[in-house]
């Protein structure tokens, strides 16, 4: 199956473990809990989907790489124990608590979920002392004398044997205990997480004109050679910061990322002509609907151009509404929080009004600002960060922080002299999301006007829309602001080209 049907089977599988009769009780007791298997290609995204499920559970994850194990650190080291059998002083093994058990109690202590996932990542590729222990933990939940807790499921990943000379073939009996998933690369699934983390433009485009450069592995005695998933994630990230930095990015760069001679110096070139496009299109007039000097021969270029050159403008456009979608989503969820955070100091203040003298707004920020610290720190221990929830929590703490510095260089005392100054802050807010709204949709109806001008076949504005209707964020917008007229072009032109309804956001 391929990544996402993946996802949700272990979403589904979690949803299973951890549900409970009528009596409280698991209703699928632990020992019959099959530990999910996922075995399937380096670099298809296996790790970041455990990572993803339990963050959409909202369960805690604790993560190992199992080649870094031996039996000692595993399983724990022996102690001598005095046992009293039958009247005898026996001398009996007994092993301290395994270093990953250790992990997943000290989780449970620091989230306060008693539920999450164990991930024991290369878990075919653990050392011959390794494996019979690994097996029986699969099997049994047990490391030495102790036993993995109710509520924790097992989750484990490997490689096929053909990707990996130190794979270890499972018996049939280990295989008769797990979930086994085969995971297969697949470039539709990937894009639509890729539109979600905002891959680079031009890796987008190149992989829309050369699919079959996704994902090649090729593994001889001299030579291997790969180009996988992940390699074009790190590629992204790292080529995003090169541009911020005014680094160029050289072949050189690019191969380390895709070890793939062919494809790296393919693209390579390719990104060398998608920087000359970048130059040569004026993307910021296109989006604000400006006339600008030799409009026409640009119209005139893009109608003759090849395929590869249309396709990289239609990627700059796509990016640059799908960076503006983002930060106005980024802005409203961060005022949803703001609000609601106010309106719990507002709560606050009137129980100890209630209670006795009014609260000053130092001890309510300053109780605000320690409880956002804790949470912060329980989710970055335990993993339980949802996509681009950090920056947000961390951009709470900061308004926290700020508001209480501005409070006392104005020497206000009372939460009911500090508290309409917050608001007021919020509501300067409000008006800039307004104007982010505003902006982007001119910027969409700007560029569907253009491109309907300028292409008399419909294809360019069928991918153009294709693309767009991954991006999340450019979804949000227009279900929720239909009415705008750049949203309004945008459900036209989709209703008529695609005959599709809009995307669930």
């Amino acid at each position: 199956m391929n990544i996402k049907e993946a996802k949700q089977e272990i979403i589904n599988t979690v949803k299973a473990y951890t549900h409970r009769d009528k009596h409280g009780r698991y209703a699928i007791p632990l020992i019959h809990q099959r530990p999910i298997l996922l075995i399937g290609p380096p670099g298809v995204g296996k790790t970041a989907i455990l990572e993803q499920a339990a963050k959409e559970c909202g369960i805690s994850l604790v993560s190992y790489t199992m080649t870094h194990h031996t039996r000692q650190s595993a399983i724990g080291l022996p102690v001598i124990e005095n046992r009293d059998f039958e009247g005898r002083n026996v001398a009996v093994t007994e092993y301290t608590m395994s270093e990953i058990l250790a992990a997943v109690y000290d989780a449970r202590k620091q989230s306060g979920s008693k539920e999450g996932i164990l991930f024991l990542d290369e878990i075919n590729c653990v050392s011959e002392t390794l494996a019979p222990a690994m097996l029986q933990f699969l099997q049994c939940k047990v490391f030495g004398s102790h036993s993995l807790p109710e509520g924790w499921i097992i989750a484990a990943a490997g490689n096929p044997p053909e990707y990996n000379k130190s794979v270890k073939e499972f018996d049939i009996a280990t295989l008769d205990r797990v979930k086994r998933i085969n995971v297969t690369e697949d470039l539709t699934v990937w894009k639509e997480y890729a539109a979600e983390i905002h891959i680079h433009p031009a890796i987008l485009a190149y992989l829309g004109i050369k699919k079959e450069n996704f994902y090649a592995l090729k593994s001889e005695l001299h030579e291997k050679t790969f180009v996988t998933a992940r390699g074009w994630e790190d590629l992204s990230r790292i080529l995003t910061v090169y541009e911020e930095l005014g680094i160029p990015a050289t072949q050189q760069l690019i191969s380390q990322y895709l070890q793939h001679p062919d494809i790296s110096r393919d693209f390579s070139n390719y990104l060398d002509l998608f920087y000359t496009y970048q130059g040569i299109y004026p993307i910021e007039e296109i989006l604000n609907g400006q006339t600008f000097s030799g409009r026409e021969e640009t119209i005139l270029r893009l109608q003759a151009s090849p395929i590869d050159e249309r396709i990289s403008f239609l990627q700059l456009l796509a990016h640059s509404l799908e960076l503006d979608a983002l930060e106005l989503e980024k802005a409203q969820s961060l005022l949803l929080r703001l609000e609601d955070n106010l309106m719990q100091l507002h709560r606050k203040a009137s129980l100890k009004t209630e209670e006795d003298s009014p609260v000053t707004m130092n001890e309510l920020l300053s109780d605000a600002i320690r409880h956002q610290k804790h949470i912060l720190s329980v989710k970055r221990s335990n993993h339980l960060f949802s996509p681009g929830e950090e920056d947000e929590l961390e951009e709470l703490l900061c308004w926290l922080e700020q508001s209480l510095q501005k409070e006392k260089a104005a020497g206000v005392q009372t939460a009911a002299e500090g508290l309409p100054t917050l608001k007021n802050s919020l509501s300067l807010r409000a008006n800039h999301i307004q104007e982010l709204q505003n902006q982007l949709s001119l910027h969409l109806e700007h560029t569907l006007d253009f491109l309907c001008e300028i292409f008399s076949e419909n294809s360019e504005l069928y991918l153009f829309l294709s693309e767009l209707s991954l991006d999340a964020s450019v979804i949000h917008f227009i279900s929720r602001s239909s009415q705008m007229p750049g949203a309004r072009k945008y459900l036209t032109c989709s209703q008529q080209l695609m005959g599709t309804v809009l995307p669930s956001p």
